[in-house]
């Protein structure tokens, strides 16, 4: 049936008392291309002189896992959304167009007002207790924390992402109310690691988060040797022994 297709996804988790509501953006078109950048981990190799600590003197050893970005173009328009006549988001594009999709891009980059405000009310009662600087006891209290947010692009990636560029091009405006009717957005995501999904405060969250990047992990994994059925002819003869 045209106009029904698997579409890419953000979900975004915030905490309203003690339950994470999410909040899924979906993509109104899917881009037409991504960028999936790898970058290695950090060797543990030493750079000169003896190896001084388990694993560093093996020149394959890391630190952790590699680091995953993706980049692409989000292509919005709210002549489309009007025109498909489907309450209440046709009501909703004829009046503010497509800036409450663009709100919600935005707010992927902004801390939660509530882990804010608990940040500064823990920094307050240190200060107050003489636990700052003064008493020379260093604290590391997180003022604020940008949403947790999952990357689904199909149901063969969905990945704990950071949301690391947000860069939009407005093309068309209601002349009326010069809200933005056309627009593309630049976004860039960093794949959570696996380290860094352990160091997330909010316990539900975080097993949502870990479910994801293991069923990823384990995917990857399974498709990896799946790959050596097509390898398996084309080495035969290639290797010595």
């Amino acid at each position: 049936m045209p106009g029904k297709y698997f579409r890419g996804a953000f979900i975004e988790f915030t905490s309203a008392m003690l339950i994470p509501i999410p909040n899924v953006i979906v993509f109104q078109y899917n881009p037409e291309s991504l960028t999936h950048t790898w970058s290695p981990a950090a060797s543990l190799a030493p750079s000169g002189g003896s190896a001084q600590g388990p694993g560093q003197g093996n020149p394959l050893a890391v630190s952790g896992d590699p680091g995953e970005e993706f980049s692409f173009t989000l292509a919005m328009d709210a002549a489309d959304t009007v025109a498909d006549g489907f309450p209440p988001a046709s009501a909703l594009a004829s009046v503010a167009g497509i800036y409450p999709r663009l709100a919600a891009l935005e707010m992927l980059l902004f801390p939660s007002t509530s882990s804010g405000g608990a940040g500064a009310a823990l920094a307050a009662a240190a200060s107050a207790l003489g636990g700052g600087a003064a008493a020379g006891v260093q604290r590391s209290v997180p003022m604020a924390v940008v949403p947790t947010v999952l990357f689904v692009w199909g149901p063969g990636r969905i990945l704990p992402v950071r949301v690391t560029s947000l860069r939009i091009n407005e093309k068309l405006y209601d002349p009326t109310l010069l809200v933005p009717t056309h627009a593309e957005a630049e976004i860039g995501l960093k794949v959570l690691t696996s380290l860094e999904i352990e160091a997330l405060d909010d316990g539900l969250v975080k097993d949502i988060v870990k479910t994801a990047y293991s069923y990823m992990s384990t995917l990857r994994q399974g498709l990896a040797l799946a790959n050596l059925v097509n390898s398996a002819d084309s080495i035969i003869g290639m290797l010595p022994f």
